[in-house]
């Protein structure tokens, strides 16, 4: 990344809140039973976190839980915990696509996303705070909570979205998945899903933006799937 963040909060504190934040979801959301949709994400998340430099791999104590529900979603929590809901299996139909989904994630963490966030939140409530004990309006106050969302942090979270599509990209490649099955995923997520409100006002880029730019980031990425392709890394991942 070429761009200052502003970050309020240190690597432990944000690793504990991602703990935290993961065991209570681990005791609210069911497991799969499946013992193959774990065995199939685990060994996805093996070759993607084996690609991270030997700081990222050892720096957090990375683990993996499959939840048993619909959604088509995955996430990763800053102190290294990976959550994949089995509904995503209906539209990341191989392992490539999976990987592109959890490389993604991974890179939030990578990029320290989730402490820009937080911070963001928080400097976010300090300025309402200010404005009430300054005696705005409600309807100013309205103003400046609509302003800050839209002129600020939704084209800044769409900025996070676009830089870890190219971290999830690049390691996914060096992983030895196949970028092009990004593009793809893209695909079948815009197939599957419902209306979508403009780009403007939405915290991700479009679909159409978003495979417009992976395929930018093809070429590259081809070649660090080839070089890792070449020295015996070919990820065999399998579900069914």
């Amino acid at each position: 990344m070429d761009r200052l963040q502003v970050v309020l909060y240190s690597d432990a504190e944000m690793a504990e809140r991602g703990i935290r934040s993961y065991r209570e979801m681990q005791a609210e959301i069911p497991a799969t039973a499946d013992a193959k949709e774990l065995q199939y994400v685990k060994c996805v998340a093996n070759y993607v976190v084996a690609a991270l430099d030997s700081e990222d791999q050892s720096r957090f104590d990375w683990e993996v839980t499959v939840f048993d529900n619909e959604q088509a979603n995955a996430f990763a929590l800053p102190g290294g915990k990976i959550g994949v809901y089995n509904g995503l299996f209906s539209v990341a139909v191989n392992q490539h696509q999976l990987a592109a989904v959890m490389a993604h994630e991974v890179g939030h963490v990578l990029a320290s996303h989730s402490n820009e966030r937080a911070s963001q939140s928080a400097l976010r409530n300090i300025g309402v705070a200010a404005a009430q004990i300054l005696g705005a309006s409600t309807s100013a106050l309205e103003i400046f909570d609509v302003g800050t969302r839209y002129g600020i942090f939704l084209p800044f979270n769409r900025t996070q979205e676009g830089e870890a599509d190219a971290i999830g990209v690049t390691l996914m490649s060096e992983a030895g998945f196949n970028p092009e099955e990004s593009i793809n995923l893209w695909v079948n997520m815009s197939a599957n899903g419902g209306p979508r409100p403009p780009e403007l006002l939405s915290t991700h880029p479009s679909p159409s933006s978003r495979m417009a730019e992976l395929r930018r980031l093809m070429p590259p990425a081809n070649a660090l799937r080839d070089s890792a392709n070449s020295r015996g890394l070919s990820p065999d991942c399998i579900l069914f």
